[in-house]
């Protein structure tokens, strides 16, 4: 059987009829004359409304009427109409269902305006193709659309003068958004995960840019800072932006201040990693507030001295891989060690293979200390090379050198290198949170929770958001931008833990519940190594991932269809979901215009 969006024809050329005209009475008034569609739903006829007729006079719907019974009005039945136009779709009705389910529109606005329209549009095209602003004007133009998101917002007129109009509306409502964020997800003694990143600026304009270090190795280019906060989910719940050679710890303050003045929380557990919340840090910004606790770890430096004074007896990893011990150098706090074996056995391989490099190049020096023709002479020059190389992977502290003006040679201090070695795959967790309140496994388990705010920076900055290349050279827009793409994961992560059943995301609870120790590194649920393995759902669904899945929305296209019928109206068809699709729709909770 042969369809289209209009008719069903059998291979004997028999029409069955898909649309038709209905009269419904309307009182006192003129019937309403209806074009409806039937079609079949879970084994019931339903029928939904195409368009209204009720301005046709007679001819013109009995012309038409008999046309969608089988008519051959400008030619055969497969030519009865002609598609003027095609928009994707489902993705940006996908996106655009789950925010506006979320309520984030009415933390823009409460109301309506074309400026929340507008960022609305920024936040669902971040998510569904992330491209320039510029680009993304055009994708929703009406000349230059590339899906139906610019329609269904009313923006098809946009210019980019608007949406830089629209970004500086915004900015003084950062605020008041991240306050009813805070609101909602974040509440009295609950935990608080914060981590700072980097991202590089493509220009030398922006005063927000400065060099700094980069996290992703980007060297060359101006660096912008920007703080995440999380609630103990990863749901992130407010963004700050810094300068790019704002230093980790430094930022800690104003995120204390934030949470204490602007959300008026007076009880949180800050959770940091151990170079954000420093021990300088917690003595100057954290100890002296009531009620204010954190969770952070140990630099190795301070886990040798525990050793070295007997406060921490390896030991105790005898039998157990966590245990929770106190240290007069750490007053008032809890200290929980851990030690993961699959740690021990990776920092050991990761070990040799960074001496076994160092030693290449050290070699390299020793041989032009050797050659017959222009040999590296002086010490000073042998010296100067020896420290580029042996630090370029860190290494030097485990090497002895003898350098004279004509030689070189080296060793490694296997000494040191077996001390270090000892303490290889420990960590240790520092709280100020009462036993009470949080046991040892629950403080180990809400410091690795950190990880959820990694997998935030990781979606924003590469694979997902891109939130680079940023060219906005005015401070405020640079901050407004990254905002817009805090927003963006916020709609993204709900998205994706609502979808997880048909994505090869795992579901967190349930990764949890595998692993045998909290200490252990996290395990893939059975249900993700099943669609791992399998590439199908339990549902015998294909797998998908977030952005795939994406992509497959997009095939739900709007159509613009004309009837060759004279003086017919064109109509709006959107394609039916394939049950793949209809099922991710299923789990938004989103339903689709007919």
């Amino acid at each position: 059987m042969i369809s289209d969006n209009l008719l069903t024809i059998d291979s004997g050329g028999r029409i069955h009829v898909a649309m038709y005209i209905e009269r419904v009475p309307n009182r006192n008034s003129p019937p309403a004359v209806l074009l409806r569609e039937s079609y079949r739903l879970d084994g019931k006829v339903k029928k939904r409304t195409i368009a209204n007729l009720s301005d046709w006079d007679d001819a013109r719907i009995e012309q038409f009427r008999a046309f969608l019974k089988g008519g051959t009005v400008g030619g055969a039945p497969q030519d009865a109409f002609e598609i003027t136009r095609s928009r994707p779709h489902g993705h940006v009705a996908a996106v655009l269902g789950c925010l506006r389910r979320l309520g984030l529109h009415s933390m823009i606005s409460r109301s309506r305006c074309r400026e929340r329209d507008i960022i609305v549009a920024l936040i669902v095209a971040r998510i569904i193709d992330p491209r320039s602003k510029l680009a993304t004007v055009r994708a929703m133009r009406k000349e230059t659309l590339s899906s139906s998101l610019g329609e269904l917002l009313e923006l098809e007129d946009l210019d980019e003068d608007e949406v830089y109009e629209a970004m500086d509306w915004l900015a003084p409502h950062q605020d008041k958004i991240e306050k009813a964020l805070a609101k909602r997800h974040l509440e009295e003694g609950t935990l608080v995960l914060y981590d700072l990143s980097s991202t590089w600026y493509e220009g030398h304009t922006c005063p927000l840019a400065t060099r700094g270090y980069s996290r992703d190795g980007k060297k060359g280019n101006p660096q912008i800072n920007f703080g995440l906060m999380c609630d103990r989910d990863g749901r992130p719940v407010a963004v700050e932006v810094f300068e790019g050679n704002t230093a980790d710890p430094v930022t800690v303050a104003k995120q204390v201040e934030k949470l204490r003045k602007r959300f008026n929380l007076n009880s949180v557990v800050l959770v940091g990693d151990r170079g954000m919340l420093t021990s300088a840090r917690i003595r100057e910004d954290l100890q002296a507030i009531e009620a204010l606790d954190w969770i952070s770890a140990l630099r190795i430096e301070q886990i040798r001295k525990l050793v070295d004074v007997g406060s921490l007896q390896l030991s105790l990893f005898d039998q157990q891989d966590l245990a929770e011990f106190r240290d007069p150098a750490f007053p008032g706090e809890r200290l929980v060690a851990c030690r993961n074996p699959l740690l021990i056995q990776e920092r050991g391989r990761k070990r040799n293979e960074l001496l076994a490099a160092t030693e290449k190049l050290l070699d390299k020096i020793k041989a032009a200390t050797e050659r017959k023709s222009r040999p590296l002479r002086g010490k000073v020059a042998i010296a100067r090379r020896v420290e580029r190389e042996a630090n370029k992977r860190k290494m030097a502290k485990h090497f002895e050198f003898e350098i004279t003006d004509t030689s070189f040679s080296f060793r490694r201090m296997q000494e040191k290198i077996d001390e270090e070695a000892r303490l290889d795959g420990i960590y240790v967790i520092r709280t100020s949170v009462p036993e009470q309140t949080l046991s040892a496994t629950q403080s180990v388990e809400a410091y690795k929770s950190l990880s959820t705010v990694e997998r935030a920076f990781r979606s924003i900055k590469t694979v997902d958001l891109k939130v680079r290349p940023i060219h906005h050279r005015l401070e405020d827009r640079v901050r407004c931008h990254i905002f817009l793409c805090m927003l963006a994961y916020y709609v993204e992560w709900h998205m994706r833990r609502d979808l997880a059943p048909i994505l090869f995301d795992d579901d967190r609870q349930a990764a949890k519940a595998q692993r045998h120790s909290v200490v252990a590194p996290a395990e893939r649920s059975v249900s993700a190594r099943s669609k791992a393995r399998t590439k199908k759902t339990k549902d015998d669904f294909p797998v998908h991932s977030f952005r795939t899945l994406l992509t497959d929305l997009g095939s739900i296209v709007r159509n613009t269809c004309t009837p060759n019928v004279s003086s017919a109206p064109a109509f709006e068809k959107t394609t039916r979901p394939t049950p793949l699709q209809q099922r991710a729709l299923d789990l938004l909770r989103v339903k689709l215009a007919p």
